[in-house]
């Protein structure tokens, strides 16, 4: 089963590199290497984790492929050296004005075992002021959990120099009684709540460095129960062709 599902990811990384070419889409190649594994407030691993991505766009259209690679065992409950999950990600989005609109679906893969899952997405998006923008993001597992979680976002960019960009985020999550009961916890409600603060350099107009700090934590313990992360960061590289 892991064999086909790398194979399944190789193949998937080959056929979007050559409709690339063909349609001279732009790629992005990017690996994270994280000190934690942290998604919706949920803690996946609290040890380092190595996260490859590739990303391809084409007017309107992407695609991409992300994996988590477990460098740590987090208390022996997975396997190190492994990659516990794989996400291939396919979305349209349009602006129309100054709002932008996004609709895509998610397909979740868990090599290491576990059920793989599906979600279906949509998120609107607007910019008031230049380099300000908010908006909501509401997801919809159709397979495994049947529930939905709405992400609401405000984020910042800032051109420092040249070279040197800073970003800021924040945003709380909202999960359905399924979507809670699935990560633990008892009811529905506000789920989770991530502040972060990042930092980009170009090297070059095709590479860029990368690093970020996030702090990522349960509005109700009976929504999520208290997670082993609530402070957690990173560095990465991506290279844009």
């Amino acid at each position: 089963m892991k064999k086909k599902l790398f194979l399944l990811a190789a193949m998937v990384i080959s056929t979007v590199f050559s409709v690339g070419n063909v349609f001279a889409a732009d790629a992005t190649a990017a690996v994270d290497v994280n000190s934690a594994y942290v998604w919706r407030g949920i803690t996946f691993n609290d040890g380092v984790v190595v996260q490859p991505s590739v990303d391809v766009t084409s007017g309107g259209f992407a695609f991409n492929v992300w994996g988590n690679f477990d460098v740590d065992d987090y208390d022996n409950t997975l396997e190190s050296g492994e990659f516990s999950e794989i996400d291939l990600t396919a979305s349209y989005g349009f602006t129309v004005k100054s709002v932008s609109f996004t609709v895509g679906y998610i397909e979740y893969l868990f090599p290491a075992g576990g059920s793989g899952t599906r979600e279906l997405y949509g998120s609107i998006e607007i910019e008031p002021v230049k380099g300000l923008a908010t908006g909501v993001d509401v997801y919809w597992d159709f397979d495994e959990v049947e529930d939905y979680y709405v992400n609401l976002n405000l984020g910042y960019s800032r051109d420092i120099s040249d070279k040197l960009s800073m970003d800021f985020s924040a945003s709380a999550g909202y999960a359905g009684d399924n979507m809670s009961i699935a990560y633990g916890g008892t009811k529905g409600g506000f789920h989770d709540y991530n502040i972060s603060l990042g930092l980009g350099y170009a090297t070059t107009d095709a590479l860029n460095v990368s690093g970020f700090i996030a702090y990522a934590d349960s509005f109700d313990d009976e929504v999520l129960p208290d997670q082993d992360v609530d402070l957690f960061g990173g560095v990465g590289v991506s290279y844009s062709f």
